[in-house]
């Protein structure tokens, strides 16, 4: 079973700069697999390490995730010559981050958020999937997982309202 990609476009990218770094998700987007749910997988600690934070904070550092996105993603996009390849997994990371906004503690709470980003991120119901078509570019790259993430968010939200 093989671990990582082999694709021969990710050489061209290096875990040592730090633009490539983030696009990779800390390194979980070479997974062979799934490395949308590896990317997401890794926004956990980056989300625990956020979560005690004032909303205030909170919101504002994953503004900058998504702001910082834009270009992460463009830059890495342009640097491998391939558009929105899989291995980029930095919309993940901003649009689980999205999704767990005043999240209640606790595991159960991430993990249904977890799950509902992934449902989103993956079905892309409208209208995720036309933006992802039409919009190129680092933006392009982010905005289905930033709509997927406010979409999951707002379910998540739904949920703790109908449990408490």
């Amino acid at each position: 079973m093989q671990l990582w990609s082999t694709d021969p476009v990710l050489k061209k990218l290096s875990l040592a700069n730090p633009v490539h770094f983030l696009a990779l998700g800390f390194g979980s987007g070479l997974a062979a697999k799934a490395p949308g749910t590896f990317g997401t997988l890794a926004a956990i600690p980056l989300y625990l390490l956020m979560a005690g934070l004032p909303l205030g904070w909170y919101l504002g550092l994953t503004l900058l995730s998504v702001l910082a996105g834009f270009y992460i993603c463009d830059k890495a996009s342009k640097d491998m010559g391939v558009h929105d390849h899989g291995a980029i997994v930095w919309d993940e990371v901003a649009g689980l981050l999205i999704t767990l906004i005043a999240a209640p503690a606790g595991w159960l709470w991430v993990a249904v958020g977890f799950g509902l980003f992934r449902f989103f991120d993956i079905l892309k119901p409208w209208p995720i999937k036309v933006l992802d078509a039409k919009v190129h570019g680092g933006i392009g790259i982010m905005i289905d997982d930033v709509l997927a993430g406010v979409f999951a968010f707002l379910c998540l939200q739904g949920i703790v309202y109908l449990a408490g």
